[in-house]
């Protein structure tokens, strides 16, 4: 069996994120002298500068230009499929990576061989640290993670279950999942078992993938020694319509891929009601003239989320 020529293969998928994009690729540079990778950005279809910047600034990238939005996680498999590298790094263009960061979770990679996914401590940019770590969500968690009663009891002991809010997030530690935002897979168990399920556009993708992963016996690894600024949302925030939308959406097709179809009707049922509440909300605040224009600009939001779901 011949050695891989790479110690890791990154794969970064750019919409519309021009400044932060070069960001990642100049501390991605910084690394290079402490690791033989490949890099490989997939630009999906942001209409921007983004794939000429990479193009001019960073001619040791490799540019995958897409036609459209294909989505985060086949993007990901895009760059990923039939590299020649012992590992992989799926990070987003929101990110930078720490000196050295890299080098560490390689190195952990390589000297644990049940470990098939990594993840480092995320930072906000102004070095607030930003949870990652995560139980498998139960069916309770589906009704009250990111919902309104989450908005209403922040502090409930299933959400308190999810969030890890009993174990401390200073130390190594195997967890179920981490957030995608930077994780380190180990290649051979991606060319067995795949890397990301395609169904899910933008969201839940590294949820499934870990528990995939755990299923077939492999561990995965909180990792705080190695850090990664996130600024979080880096894309996403543009359009907050399609993000809302592109979370539930997700969550829901990850319960009925895992959970079966009588709870995915469920929570589609829940989150109808749930615009049904927003909605009611947001006119009587407008009624009583509070802010109009973000009240008119919530509501439209709303119902055209709630029109998706009512047609899904």
């Amino acid at each position: 069996m011949s050695t891989p020529s790479f110690d890791l293969s990154v794969s970064v998928v750019s919409y519309r994120t021009p400044e932060l994009l070069a960001e990642c690729l100049k501390a991605l540079d910084s690394e290079r002298g402490s690791l033989s990778m490949q890099v490989t950005v997939v630009d999906n279809a942001s209409g921007d500068s983004s794939p000429d910047l990479v193009a001019a600034r960073f001619p040791w990238v490799r540019l995958i230009r897409n036609d459209r939005n294909v989505g985060f996680g086949a993007a990901h498999n895009q760059a990923q499929r039939d590299v020649d590298a012992r590992h992989l790094l799926v990070l987003n263009s929101d990110t930078r990576v720490a000196p050295g960061a890299l080098r560490t979770l390689v190195d952990y990679l390589d000297q644990h061989p049940k470990v098939a996914i990594i993840g480092p401590l995320l930072r906000h940019p102004d070095g607030v640290h930003q949870p990652s770590r995560r139980r498998f969500p139960g069916v309770r968690t589906f009704f009250s993670e990111s919902t309104q009663l989450q908005r209403f009891f922040p502090h409930n002991p299933e959400l308190d279950r999810y969030y890890l809010a009993d174990l401390p997030d200073d130390g190594e530690q195997e967890v179920d999942w981490l957030v995608g935002a930077c994780l380190a897979v180990r290649a051979r168990t991606a060319a067995d078992l795949g890397l990301f399920d395609e169904r899910f556009f933008l969201y839940s993708e590294e949820l499934d993938l870990a528990r995939r992963y755990r299923a077939a016996g492999w561990q995965v690894v909180y990792l705080p020694a190695a850090e990664v600024q996130h600024v979080e949302g880096g894309s996403s925030r543009q359009n907050l319509a399609a993000r809302d939308r592109q979370f539930q959406a997700s969550k829901l097709a990850y319960i009925e891929k895992w959970h079966g179809r009588r709870l995915a009707r469920a929570f589609r049922a829940y989150l109808l009601a749930e615009y049904t509440f927003r909605a009611a909300e947001e006119s009587l605040k407008l009624l009583r003239g509070s802010g109009p224009a973000d009240r008119q600009a919530r509501l439209r939001i709303i119902g055209a989320n709630f029109a998706h779901f009512l047609r899904a």
